[in-house]
């Protein structure tokens, strides 16, 4: 049984959230939504726990502990297991504490934490995808966002890194027939020069993308074809609308400067709270039904299964069980 001291609290660097946004990006019109939240919110998530993931493999890395790299798995999977230890997959759970009262009680009294529900949704605890030895590995993300406009300019007024996009409709991300989308036409009427970022998958299913300067009133081309648009991005913070036109789908899209949303994760630790197998999981595990009231939610969006943090296993056990394993 973990205490406060057993935890692992690694440092938060941006490079992470560069991380995560890339396969965010790329993983948008193929991860499912299981907690039916907008489309920035759901690629927040992403973004963090991939940031979760690279750090691990990183700790795991630089302190000697031995480990298996699976493999990137397709951002078209919806889950992940890209780790092994001692020949049993990791799935790292992690959740984003994103509230600064709550941050500020952690930073103190990070026992606080010993309380909280480790959850693992109903649905993967019936798959069979994981066997009963395999790991559950539980973790918290400290960070900001910036949900609202006020938030949002005084990040960019204060030269944060801000990564807007925003998310095409399904006939345009999915479309039925696989053709390309012919030669998009861009044009924005924002008061000053923009940067975007055009990206979806060409005809061969591969990510590909595309940079352009968008001037005032100007219309432009795509010089790639597109067989699936996924995500538009800029850089900057649009104050007008801006629109994509596809002559195949005889379709204009307009986006308005509050159609774009900020995914970047403005993150300050990562505490690394514990381990247990999945079948030690499942046997001691009480089940929460969706609308519970957990710490880290103000009501589950999904069934769950949960059992209290402070009924794991501290990680430095799992690492000296690595090194026998590997004997």
């Amino acid at each position: 049984m973990p205490t406060a001291k057993d935890f692992i609290t690694i440092p938060y660097t941006p490079d992470m959230t560069q991380g995560g946004i890339a396969y965010a990006c790329k993983s948008l019109a193929y991860t499912y939504n299981r907690m039916g939240s907008t489309p920035f919110k759901r690629l927040q998530r992403i973004v963090a726990g991939v940031a979760v993931e690279l750090a691990f493999r990183r700790h795991l890395v630089q302190n000697e502990i031995p480990h298996d790299n699976l493999g990137a798995t397709p951002f078209t999977d919806p889950d992940r297991y890209d780790i092994s230890i001692g020949g049993r997959r990791c799935d790292i759970k992690s959740y984003m504490l994103i509230h600064k009262d709550q941050i500020s009680q952690i930073r103190k009294n990070p026992a606080q934490l010993l309380d909280a529900q480790a959850l693992v949704p109903a649905d993967q605890m019936a798959s069979s995808q994981f066997n009963d030895e395999d790991l559950y590995i539980f973790a918290f993300t400290t960070a900001l966002l910036t949900p609202n406009q006020d938030s949002l300019q005084k990040a960019y007024a204060a030269e944060q890194p801000i990564f807007m996009i925003h998310a095409l409709p399904k006939v345009w991300a999915r479309p039925q027939k696989w053709s390309a989308l012919g030669t998009l036409a861009l044009k924005s009427d924002c008061s000053t020069q923009i940067k975007l970022e055009l990206g979806g998958l060409g005809h061969d299913h591969k990510a590909i993308s595309e940079h352009k300067k968008l001037l005032p009133g100007n219309r432009i081309t795509a010089q790639k074809e597109f067989h699936a648009l996924h995500y538009l991005h800029t850089p900057d913070l649009p104050d007008g609308p801006v629109g994509v036109h596809s002559p195949v789908l005889e379709e204009t899209l307009i986006i308005d400067a509050l159609d774009w949303g900020n995914i970047w994760v403005y993150g300050m630790e990562i505490i690394y709270a514990g381990y247990i197998t999945r079948g030690e999981f499942r046997k001691k595990a009480k089940k929460l039904p969706a609308g519970s009231r957990v710490f880290q939610y103000p009501r589950t969006s999904t069934a769950n299964l949960a059992l209290p943090i402070g009924g794991l296993h501290s990680l430095e056990d799992l690492f000296r069980k690595a090194q026998s394993w590997e004997r």
